[in-house]
């Protein structure tokens, strides 16, 4: 995780924002046709379809996984998504949208009523909902057009709509985290910001404490937690200079600038009069059951929530349960190296700190290593046990990150604690010979002065002594 931005909070104003959240479905086919739907690294414009392109006489026809997919997304953001939901065209002319209207959900949406507890504070989700994407412009520089890609056009969204109850950077940056993890663990999406598949606008407006709101603007499709963190911070400080210079917030559709760090106008806001909402003619209504929502229910898996509770429950400390149960791929792993058996707050020790490490020091991702989460969870026993000594375990780790296993790796190269305290005397009579000064010194009152003898008896044992023992024998013999 990056550095987290500083904090948006202005002490003369309350900051008020709100968060709007697209998320790419991971589906096989687009949302209204059977066009397919992951068209990523394809040659522009080659995953089209008549509907894509907004053919006469074309007709949509739902698809049912991102209605169930949407479903469960709702359900997980603690929704609710029972009764009628409906489709309607809303209306608007640019040239990324051929049909000239985006099929989305007006009033009577997917989800609604929902909420997340984040630290502590509870935001409200007021809606999620169905749309098609629309294509791309790209627009190349120092040139006197555009260009259309349409291959994205069509493809499946959900969008959801927070209350305005975030109140700075670092709760939105959370909050952002912990969609990302639902959805990322129901198979939803793929939720990936840099790959644009999870997107997020943010709606923010500032006013004196106590007093009515202010004019709220919107930053548009901020591609990355630390963009929308920055935006937050800039955006927040911008709005205060304009007020505290006299001025007003106008009601503005924002971009930002990601290099130079600050926002831009795009254009004034539309309302909803502007896009003309009307329902689509061409798809009835669904009627969602309850029968087909427990169905739903039980094809979901372990939210991140409960994965929360669960790990603290087993008594990791919270920053690392936290840590463990917003990571899909690290929780899965850790679940599966628990099952081997190990303690959980031994286990995720090595996972985040020793473990993690290494990856960063190799430029690598778990998935990239041949580790196995059964062979971790043995490391980690070989240490409970006394086997072995920790500074041994890390220096086994290269070899069980390539995929050995670690009792096998012990056994092959005697690595295991020596215990014998015959040997363990005779390399503490030796250092005792080798360091007379040190000796007098300890038996002279001076009891720090017997680290200067640990250390090289644990190098003649090859640091395979176990500590206690050398500690336990080397106070017997100073006569302490």
């Amino acid at each position: 995780m990056s550095q987290a931005a500083p904090s948006s909070t202005n002490q003369a104003y309350a900051v008020v924002i709100g968060l709007e959240v697209h998320l790419q479905l991971r589906t096989r086919s687009k949302i209204f046709s059977d066009c397919p739907a992951d068209y990523h690294g394809a040659a522009p414009n080659t995953f089209t379809d008549p509907l894509t392109l907004g053919l006469p006489g074309t007709l949509p026809t739902l698809n049912r996984e991102a209605l169930e997919l949407g479903l469960m997304f709702g359900l997980g953001l603690n929704c609710d998504v029972s009764g009628f939901t409906q489709f309607h065209r809303k209306n608007y002319f640019y040239p990324d949208a051929p049909k000239n209207f985006q099929l989305s959900q007006y009033d009577r949406p997917i989800a609604r009523d929902g909420y997340l507890d984040i630290g502590g504070t509870r935001i409200r989700i007021m809606r999620a909902h169905l749309e098609d994407d629309a294509g791309k412009l790209m627009h190349p520089a120092y040139a006197p057009y555009s260009l259309l890609d349409l291959n994205r056009a069509g493809s499946p969204l959900i969008e959801m709509v927070t209350e305005a109850d975030i109140t700075n950077a670092e709760q939105a940056r959370a909050f952002l985290e912990t969609v990302q993890a639902i959805a990322q663990a129901l198979g939803v999406s793929d939720a990936t910001p840099e790959e644009g598949k999870m997107r997020c606008d943010v709606n923010l407006s500032i006013h004196k404490p106590g007093g009515p709101w202010g004019t709220k603007c919107e930053v548009k499709n901020l591609n990355s937690f630390r963009s929308v963190e920055r935006a937050i911070v800039y955006e927040t400080a911008r709005q205060t200079r304009v007020l505290d210079g006299g001025g007003h917030i106008t009601q503005d559709t924002l971009g930002w600038d990601e290099g130079g760090g600050k926002t831009f106008l795009m254009r004034t806001k539309e309302g909803e009069a502007d896009y003309r909402y009307f329902p689509e003619p061409d798809l009835p209504p669904l009627d969602i059951t309850p029968e087909w929502i427990a169905r739903l229910k039980a094809r979901m898996p372990e939210l991140p929530a409960q994965k929360l509770e669960r790990y603290l429950a087993a008594g990791v400390r919270e920053n690392d349960a936290n840590t463990l149960s917003l990571n899909v791929g690290l929780s899965h792993f850790y679940d599966e190296a628990l099952t081997a058996g190990a303690d959980a707050q031994k286990l995720a020790n090595w996972l985040l700190t020793d473990v993690a490490g290494a990856l960063a020091s190799s430029d690598q991702k778990l998935s990239q290593t041949a580790l196995q989460p059964a062979h971790l969870a043995s490391l980690v026993r070989l240490i409970d046990a006394g086997t072995i000594s920790g500074k041994i375990a890390k220096e086994l780790l290269p070899d069980v990150l390539a995929g050995h296993d670690p009792a096998v790796l012990v056994q092959e190269r005697s690595l295991s604690v020596v215990t014998d305290t015959d040997a363990i005397d005779a390399a503490i009579d030796a250092a005792m010979s080798n360091d007379p000064a040190t000796v007098e010194k300890v038996r002279g009152g001076n009891t720090k002065a017997m680290n200067a003898l640990f250390g090289p008896v644990m190098k003649a044992m090859g640091g395979q002594a176990k500590p206690e023992v050398v500690r336990e024998r080397l106070t017997h013999k100073l006569g302490l």
